[in-house]
């Protein structure tokens, strides 16, 4: 399986605009170059934008844009507690080389990951607005909104790490914007919620997967997916929490990986039908 090694950013633009119009900032672009198998080439029409757009309460959400030209849906990421969009930094990459345009968000409950910080909690502290678990919902949706707009109402492949997978999953169930739901280590996260009793009668594909440990975990959450409609990866290796399975750094990603994609494969299918 093609392994990509690095990426290169290289900052181009600078675009403004009136937030008060409720419209989105694009901050920067950049270029991206990417190494496949020893062998440097320059992915075509692969573009990073940072962005930002109000969720419902007006907050500012800070976002990068992983663009690439190409037909398929585009993937909503969003990252695991006390992290960033810098979860994905370069798992977008990846899915970029694959033929899907990303946008990684800052949610409201968050810190930093990849040495990039969580602008948007920060503004939410700032603004003294609650940063709970389920104040980020609001984030995430208003997310699916902005990209199905942008995206001419393509249908929205919504990804989530821990607390944003148990999130992912809720939201996914109802939005008709969202075709299928990929939650990395979902479990009982959110406060006054009981996942397993919202699960129930699921309609569209889900990708679900953990670290080892948590395999009994992601069982207790019974979640109900029509049949042949759900793909359950249980590592042999310990794995790790969250979408960090999919991180060069982590033993047995390509497995992840390879599981994550056979996915893709059947999303893309379910699409074309």
């Amino acid at each position: 399986m093609k392994k990509i090694l690095f990426y290169t950013l290289c900052c181009f633009a600078f675009i403004s605009c009136n937030t008060k119009e409720r419209k989105p900032q694009n901050i920067i672009e950049k270029n991206t170059e990417v190494t496949v198998e020893n062998d440097t080439i320059e992915v075509p029409n692969i573009f990073v934008v940072k962005t930002r757009f109000p969720s419902a309460d007006g907050l500012l959400i800070s976002a990068d844009l992983y663009e690439v030209n190409g037909k398929k849906p585009i993937v909503l990421l969003c990252h695991q507690a006390g992290f960033s969009r810098g979860e994905y930094k370069d798992t977008a990459i990846k899915l970029n080389y694959l033929g899907y345009s990303c946008l990684a968000i800052d949610q409201r409950s968050g810190e930093i990951a990849n040495e990039i910080s969580n602008e948007t909690a920060q503004r939410a502290k700032e603004k003294g607005l609650p940063t709970s678990y389920l104040d980020a919902r609001q984030d995430i949706e208003s997310a699916i909104d902005y990209l199905y707009d942008m995206n001419g109402n393509q249908p929205i492949l919504l990804v989530g790490s821990s607390y944003s997978a148990s999130l992912v999953l809720l939201i996914g169930k109802e939005n008709e914007k969202v075709k299928a739901v990929a939650a990395f280590s979902p479990g009982e996260y959110l406060k006054g919620i009981k996942m397993s009793d919202k699960l129930q009668d699921y309609k569209k594909s889900v990708f679900v997967t953990s670290s080892k440990n948590e395999i009994q975990q992601i069982k207790g959450l019974k979640i109900g997916v029509t049949k042949g409609k759900l793909v359950h990866f249980e590592p042999l290796t310990d794995g790790i929490h969250g979408s960090r399975a999919l991180w060069k750094s982590t033993k047995g990603n390509d497995k992840y990986w390879e599981a994550f994609e056979g996915f893709l494969d059947m999303f893309d299918q379910k699409i074309e039908e």
